[in-house]
């Protein structure tokens, strides 16, 4: 009798191919003017993983004695920000009048809609260390053109896993689900591991994830990752084991594939170069993002276009049009 999984793939095996995973370094990109991150998306060959469209880690570093994060007011169009502290303390103002300060285990979740701007600021008075997340999510098209509105979430689900916890940053994972907004299925977990093990995460099969860690080293099939890199895992897989030798702090992200082509430049996530032209033009003339009046800092000034017209990218990086 020929097997189902003969028929499907050929006979020659009873078992579907391993789905496709690549390990992709980062690279450093200064953010304000004391700041260097560890850009992970977007890259050239992956620009999203689910909606998950921009990853930067910053830290460990030491702030003692230096301003820390400076990050002046600046706008967003089209996209979700998350930023996910294990360190420090930063100050997020915005023009929807938000003066909120983050610290380690607290989620800040800003929604741009159409237009919003904001500021990112270590206090005066910050905490010796630095070190966290900010991610940006790319927002459907029935979203993006909605009213600006930001969320603090002190606290967030917990699971434990034998010698791990695992917090769920945004998304449904297990039997738990973040209290932060989100817009397209996906989802977004930290697993701190407190010694060596094995840990076995179940996966939804039509998610495509990416892994990384923000210290420590995981071994995650033929990969290991560890801090400045992403290990890309495409839709397919029922669940994902995570070998640590050690002590880890790990990040899995993930979602169903997003299908609408973006453009991405400076601060903007649109759908065309006239929609970024016009979203920097508005930002330069003072129109639609508002004022973050709590922060005295002045604005950024929009870098110079491109003399090359915008085009739109699919989600693996290839031009459109």
């Amino acid at each position: 009798m020929v097997s189902v999984e003969d028929q499907l793939y050929g006979g020659t095996v009873a078992t579907a191919p391993e789905p496709e995973s690549v390990l992709l370094p980062g690279h450093d990109v200064p953010l304000g003017r004391y700041t260097t991150v560890r850009r992970l998306l977007p890259q050239r060959q992956l620009r999203m993983v689910g909606a998950w469209c921009f990853v930067d880690h910053f830290g460990p570093e030491d702030v003692s004695g230096r301003p820390g994060m400076q990050v002046a007011p600046h706008p967003h169009t089209g996209l979700q920000t998350v930023t996910w502290l294990v360190d420090g303390e930063i100050v997020h103002r915005d023009s929807v009048g938000s003066d909120q300060p983050i610290r380690p285990g607290q989620l800040n979740l800003m929604s741009s809609g159409h237009g919003i701007a904001h500021s990112e600021m270590s206090p005066a008075e910050h905490p010796p260390g630095m070190h966290g997340l900010q991610l940006w999510v790319a927002l459907p098209e029935e979203e993006r053109h909605g009213e600006p509105r930001f969320e603090h979430h002190a606290k967030l689900p917990v699971l434990q896993d034998g010698n791990a916890t695992l917090t769920v940053l945004a998304g449904r994972f297990r039997s738990v689900e973040s209290p932060a907004s989100v817009h397209t299925p996906l989802v977004a977990v930290e697993m701190v591991v407190r010694g060596p093990g094995s840990h076995r995460l179940t996966l939804e099969p039509a998610f495509e994830y990416g892994v990384l860690t923000m210290s420590g080293a995981v071994d995650v099939g033929d990969a290991t990752v560890t801090p400045g890199s992403l290990l890309y895992l495409a839709p397919g897989r029922l669940e994902l084991t995570v070998e640590a030798p050690g002590e880890a702090r790990v990040i899995l992200l993930g979602g169903e594939p997003f299908e609408e082509d973006l453009v991405m430049w400076w601060n903007f996530v649109g759908r065309s170069h006239e929609e970024i032209v016009q979203a920097r033009e508005d930002w330069m003339a003072g129109r639609r993002f508002g004022q973050v009046t709590s922060c005295s800092a002045d604005p950024l000034t929009a870098p110079a276009l491109p003399t090359v017209r915008l085009k739109a990218r699919d989600r693996h990086g290839r031009t459109l049009g």
